[in-house]
């Protein structure tokens, strides 16, 4: 019996190969895309359109994933004081949005983070949400106006040397850490 056990050890010894890898090789990657675009709004006044050339830019530019982030009525209530529709009538617009779009919503994902807490969400609490869940590097899709606000928080200068803002016109009102990080963010254009 020890005879057997010798050989069938012996055998899977055998069977051991080696591979040599040359110094510096890197396997390459499976993925053509890079990291996420992450569209943080309201959503309340957001038309179709606008959402088309969000799914567009995440195309052209080889994102992986673009993740639609809309915001609770207390977190814009707290930020802009601006009203809005109940989050689950702007979260409805969007899923209709993304079961209409013409490429069946491959990579479109609509994050319901703030939903599922019920309350206001503090942008750096949302922000450390999507970068521990979603591969980087982050590119933050947002409206001027929410630029300069973003810029004013004391956080801005922590967050703006990990992500990337891209914003869909030049502000009217330039804030000035938004002046002094001109090289971090970007006017989209596809």
């Amino acid at each position: 019996m020890e005879s057997i056990l010798l050989k069938g050890v012996s055998a899977i010894k055998e069977k051991k190969i080696t591979h040599t890898i040359p110094f510096g090789f890197e396997p390459s990657k499976t993925t053509t895309g890079k990291g996420t675009l992450i569209y943080y709004d309201t959503f309340e006044h957001t038309s179709d359109a606008e959402l088309d050339f969000a799914a567009q830019l995440a195309g052209e530019r080889a994102f992986i994933r673009l993740v639609l982030y809309p915001l609770h009525e207390e977190t814009v209530r707290r930020m802009t004081k601006e009203p809005v529709r109940a989050y689950h009538k702007r979260l409805d617009q969007l899923h209709e949005w993304r079961r209409e779009h013409s490429s069946g919503g491959a990579g479109i994902i609509i994050e319901g983070f703030e939903g599922k807490r019920k309350k206001y969400t503090p942008m750096d609490t949302a922000l450390r949400h999507l970068t521990q869940t979603y591969p980087s590097p982050y590119f933050v899709y947002m409206s001027p106006e929410t630029a300069n606000l973003f810029a004013s928080f004391e956080s801005f200068e922590e967050w703006i040397v990990k992500l990337r803002l891209l914003l869909p016109m030049e502000p009217s009102v330039l804030h000035p850490r938004l002046a002094e990080y001109r090289g971090r963010w970007d006017v989209a254009s596809t």
